[in-house]
C-alpha cells in the first residue's frame, strides 16, 4: 500500500534523506519510497516546490551537475547546516509528539486491555 505524504511531512523528509548527502530531485523520492518499503509516495507537484521553499530558508542549497557518463544536467541538492539545525530542531519535535501520543494510545495496548 502506498500512500501520498502530508504537505507538512514533505520538508522534514527531504532534509531526512540529504543527511546522507546530495541528491537530485528523482533520487530523493526514490530514497524516500525505498526507506518506507514504498508505503511513502513523494510525488513531484509538492517534492519541487517544498525543495524550492527549503532553498529560500537556506535549509538546501542546490546546484546544477552533469552526470559522470553523460546525459543532461541535473539539480542537485545538499542540506546546509542551517538544515541540519532544524532536521535536529523537527526529529526532536517529532519524537516529543510520537511520546505523547503512544502514552495516550497505550503503546501495544489491544483496545480490551485499554478499556480495563
Amino acid at each position: 500500500m502506498s500512500r501520498d505524504l502530508p504537505k507538512g511531512d514533505i520538508p522534514t523528509l527531504i532534509l531526512a534523506t540529504l543527511v546522507d548527502g546530495p541528491r537530485h530531485g528523482y533520487a530523493i523520492a526514490r530514497e524516500v519510497e525505498r526507506i518506507s518499503k514504498d508505503a511513502l509516495r513523494l510525488r513531484e507537484g509538492s517534492l519541487y516546490p517544498a525543495l524550492r521553499v527549503l532553498e529560500q530558508d537556506s535549509l538546501v542549497s542546490s546546484e546544477w551537475m552533469t552526470p559522470a557518463g553523460g546525459g543532461p544536467a541535473r539539480r542537485v541538492y545538499s542540506i546546509t547546516d542551517e538544515g541540519r539545525a532544524e532536521l535536529s530542531r523537527r526529529t526532536a519535535e517529532w519524537q516529543s509528539y510520537a511520546s505523547f501520543m503512544n502514552a495516550i494510545l497505550g503503546q501495544g495496548r489491544t483496545p480490551d486491555e485499554q478499556s480495563a
